[in-house]
């Protein structure tokens, strides 16, 4: 039997001593686009952290396997080497470093055997830029100061593009963002999206998915995976809320109302 490209099993994960994921499993292999879909405060990036190797997120069962590897001891930099990359929710703002240089430093510190100099990294992202439709006068802007919302997830697009991760993780990629900026982020997710590449999309919403075509979609409650389905299970989640779906599944009344009131506290 093949390993799979990330095999997680039975974890459980505490922060400030309260555990969040309870229980967890999931399989991602190459080539799958998978959503992961749950109300705030469900574990959704905590998973996230927890799967690039953030610190203050504590681990106290099960194992995770990428590419057969057990990455719990690796720190964060040793995981992106071996291919696992992060595209933040709120990317972060670095003062006089342009964009140019941090992804020239970012990807020489990844591949050693590929070292590029100036201008060669520069007619190199030049072709991801150009493939990805982004201006390109925003590589040689300070990385994300004064980026509009949908500038920062389009350099997120971009640093993965340029990194070029076996298994990339996009938390709540769709967040602040308008319909514009919706679509050409999800166009250049689909344009790097491929055979040699697992995507894990991290969502609260639908219309993500309107764009973005996962294979698999799981609803994460309680801290852990209570149901898995196609593209359908989204468009019930839109109907019914999470809450109408834990009862379905007849989940705790405690863990119902917990949902219930953090969907009453969005409206």
């Amino acid at each position: 039997m093949s390993e799979h490209l990330l095999q997680i099993e039975d974890l459980h994960v505490e922060v400030e001593g309260r555990e969040i994921l309870r229980g967890l499993d999931f399989v991602v292999d190459e080539g799958d686009i998978h959503a992961i879909m749950g109300p705030n405060g469900s574990g959704k990036s905590t998973l996230a952290y927890v799967l690039t190797g953030r610190p203050g997120y504590s681990v106290t069962r099960g194992k995770i396997l990428y590419r057969g590897l057990d990455v719990m001891d690796l720190a964060p930099d040793e995981r992106a080497k071996e291919g696992i990359f992060l595209a933040f929710q709120y990317p972060t703002e670095v003062p006089g470093v342009s964009v140019v240089n941090f992804l020239r430093t970012a990807y020489n510190a990844i591949h050693h055997d590929d070292q590029k100099s100036a201008m060669k990294f520069r007619l190199f992202l030049q072709e991801k830029v150009d493939l990805l439709e982004i201006p390109s006068e925003l590589v040689d802007r300070y990385v994300n100061q004064g980026f509009s919302g949908g500038e920062k997830k389009r350099n997120e697009i971009l640093q993965m593009a340029v990194l070029a991760p076996r298994l990339a993780i996009m938390d709540e990629t769709d967040s602040g963002l308008d319909i514009d900026a919706l679509k050409h982020v999800s166009a250049g997710v689909n344009k790097l999206a491929g055979p040699d590449i697992g995507i894990v999309l991290i969502t609260h919403y639908q219309r993500l998915l309107n764009y973005i075509r996962p294979g698999r979609v799981h609803v994460l409650m309680a801290g852990r995976i209570v149901k898995s389905g196609g593209f359908e299970l989204a468009e019930q989640l839109e109907a019914e809320g999470y809450a109408g779906v834990g009862k379905e599944l007849g989940l705790s009344e405690e863990d119902i109302a917990e949902v219930e009131r953090i969907e009453s506290a969005k409206v």
